[in-house]
């Protein structure tokens, strides 16, 4: 496919995991994209406002235009209501969702002077399902989908849409390193993909491919969606095993 022949797109946390799936996707249907990272070219800290302008302009100056932004860097947090600190939910709301404002504040100029301009904001299914010993993560992507929700609302008169990825637990290194830590990495991860009705986690190109639909020119009337990419997790209630 070529649908995004000739468009530029931002990815932020575009290095690793559903990010950098979707950087290779986008390029290989034709977009040029910008990996906005802590260790990226430029470097961007989307809980620096300084430096989140500085890294759009960057792209827009370079390649003179922004049609599309993947609002994707996004940080976890383990335990239930009492285990974080007042630091750590700040940290955490800073990046999930303060960052997503941060990123499409300074993209949304650039995006109006586009005819094709698209927000995909990175959620989960953490926000509407309550998931044990996921409290600070879940209520950060609960967020996520009401703020994607507004935006949408905000800006479908300026012909921007705001759309929004709900993943299931997706093999990504984040996954990767919970699973590391548990006292039996081998039945945490059984648990995981017991968990999601199709019994497998969800992979980083599968996220990548709906990224992909609701950032396109050809998905033009989608906005104000949250995707589900789960498994089955949100929509199917099977019998136990």
């Amino acid at each position: 496919m070529s649908d995004f022949d000739g468009l530029v797109a931002v990815v932020t946390g575009g290095a690793s995991g559903i990010g950098a799936a979707t950087v290779a996707l986008l390029e290989k249907r034709g977009a040029t994209v910008a990996s906005l990272d802590l260790n990226g070219s430029p470097p961007c800290d989307v809980t620096d406002s300084a430096s989140v302008d500085r890294a759009v302009a960057a792209v827009v100056e370079r390649h003179g235009r922004l049609d599309i932004l993947i609002n994707n860097a996004g940080i976890g947090a383990v335990g239930d209501v009492s285990a974080n600190d007042d630091a750590e939910w700040h940290r955490v709301f800073d990046v999930n969702v303060v960052g997503m404002a941060r990123v499409s504040r300074a993209a949304l100029p650039h995006l109006r002077r586009s005819e094709v301009a698209a927000i995909v904001n990175t959620g989960s299914i953490a926000g509407p399902v309550g998931l044990p010993q996921r409290a600070l993560y879940s209520a950060s992507k609960g967020a996520v989908a009401a703020l994607t929700l507004a935006m949408a609302a905000d800006h479908v008169g300026e012909g921007i849409r705001v759309n929004a990825v709900m993943p299931g637990t997706a093999d990504t290194p984040w996954v990767g390193r919970l699973l590391d830590a548990a006292d039996d990495p081998a039945a945490a991860a059984a648990a995981l993909r017991a968990r999601q009705p199709m019994g497998r986690l969800v992979t980083a190109e599968e996220i990548a491919h709906a990224i992909a639909y609701l950032a396109s020119p050809l998905s033009s009337s989608t906005t104000g969606t949250l995707l589900a990419v789960d498994g089955g997790v949100v929509g199917l209630r099977l019998p136990p095993r």
